[in-house]
């Protein structure tokens, strides 16, 4: 029997046995399993989320991996439901092909290509699409919407089967997906099997740099197994056969990194951002485990700002609801001890909408529920959305409620404050 969850005592990009706890978060549920009622189970499985730096190539990971059938078997998250992604992908789409510039009708292979958004993007440029994913309910309906996909997880061994069944890929795509895997080694051998010649491998992943300035630590979830960072992860593809040509922040998920890898020796020249993002890495001691330990300082310290600003509410009488269901909205509620304050959560996914929260079971409403329900303070768990959650509801604001802002820092908006 395959067991729930795995723990490493070694580096996942580099196998060192010199890891080292940095960070301690309290462990939750599998962060998204919002489930109807009578799925959701009373008393579900709690999973570490523990975060430990390699003092070898100063990469921060979960030494704790899930079954990843648990977590993207019946997977429900797509692409589409994202606010703004589609257009984000387009537009990725067109940087790609403006810097790659491959022959009409080459292939575009994309590893975790959920709902086929991506791929849509490079088939209406007049490129070939397969998708690889291991959601194979989504993975299905991809393949009928006319985005062929394949239901499996993305192994070298899957790599060298298509590759021989579509030939080389002149584009391979990762977006959010690199830092899901506890086989990276296998998916990088993977990746170069695939490339032609002079392919590229172009993928996004959260922004270790970016988590730890903006307080993004409820990023941290079990199917984000790695935090990356570009002087761990060039020397790792280097290992694998593959440089870093390029890489370049971008502002999706709230500070990201696009990394364009190649075969060892390709084409491109390697760009000068490559070398400027190590140094800035360096220069901000990110091969240092004082850097971690000072932001779960940090964090700790936003906990109990936040639970005491809660608690005083609930010692008023006022009514409280949470405004997010998604895994990061989980890691939240859990760590900083809020679910046991909430009467419930709204969001606007209609997804969500009639299931229970992983572990506290709140029930989850649509955000309509905020004028129908009593609720006198929302507190805003999506809070990387909270300007366009307060001005899509000023109503709320007008009849006297309002909002918390929980991170980066305690923040509550009234009519007054809205208006200013």
């Amino acid at each position: 029997m395959t067991p729930s969850v795995t723990h490493r005592d070694t580096c996942r990009l580099c196998d060192s046995p010199r890891v080292e706890l940095a960070i301690r978060l309290a462990p939750t549920p599998i962060g998204d399993s919002y489930l109807p009622p009578e799925r959701c189970p009373a008393r579900p499985e709690y999973f570490p989320l523990d975060l430990v730096f390699c003092h070898d190539c100063s990469h921060l990971q979960l030494p704790d991996a899930v079954n990843p059938e648990l977590l993207f078997g019946r997977y429900i998250y797509v692409t589409s439901s994202s606010l703004g992604l589609v257009q984000h992908f387009a537009r990725q789409a067109d940087a790609i092909l403006e810097r790659v510039a491959p022959p009409a009708g080459s292939l575009v292979v994309d590893v975790g290509s959920n709902d086929g958004s991506l791929l849509r993007a490079f088939q209406a440029r007049g490129l070939r699409g397969l998708g690889i994913d291991p959601a194979r309910d989504i993975a299905r309906r991809a393949t009928e919407s006319g985005v062929e996909t394949v239901p499996a997880f993305f192994t070298s061994g899957l790599a060298r089967e298509l590759r021989k069944k579509h030939g080389p890929a002149a584009v391979v795509t990762a977006n959010n997906v690199f830092a899901h895997s506890d086989h990276l080694p296998d998916m990088a051998d993977g990746v170069r099997e695939l490339l032609a010649p002079d392919g590229v491998f172009v993928f996004e992943v959260s922004y270790l740099v970016d988590i730890v300035d903006k307080m993004l630590f409820d990023t941290v979830y079990h199917e984000h197994l790695c935090y990356h960072s570009v002087r761990p992860l060039d020397r790792f593809l280097r290992r694998h056969g593959l440089e870093t040509a390029d890489v370049e922040r971008i502002p999706s998920k709230g500070g990201s990194l696009r990394v364009t890898a190649q075969l060892a020796g390709g084409p491109r020249a390697v760009s000068p951002r490559v070398r400027e993002l190590i140094e800035l890495e360096l220069r901000l001691g990110y091969n240092r485990i004082d850097v971690f330990k000072e932001f779960a300082r940090r964090i700790d310290a936003a906990k109990h700002e936040a639970l005491k600003h809660v608690l005083g509410l609930k010692a008023q009488g006022r009514r409280l609801a949470g405004y997010g269901a998604s895994p990061t909205v989980t890691t939240l509620l859990h760590h900083f001890d809020l679910g046991r304050h909430l009467d419930f959560l709204v969001d606007d996914n209609p997804i969500k909408h009639g299931t229970l929260s992983p572990g506290h079971r709140l029930p989850v409403f649509p955000s309509s529920a905020l004028y129908g329900r009593p609720a006198d303070d929302v507190v805003i768990l999506a809070w990387n959305y909270a300007g366009p959650i307060v001005q899509r509801h000023p109503a709320f604001l007008e009849r006297g409620g309002r909002f918390v802002v929980p991170l980066p820092r305690l923040r509550v908006i009234d009519r007054a404050a809205a208006a200013a």
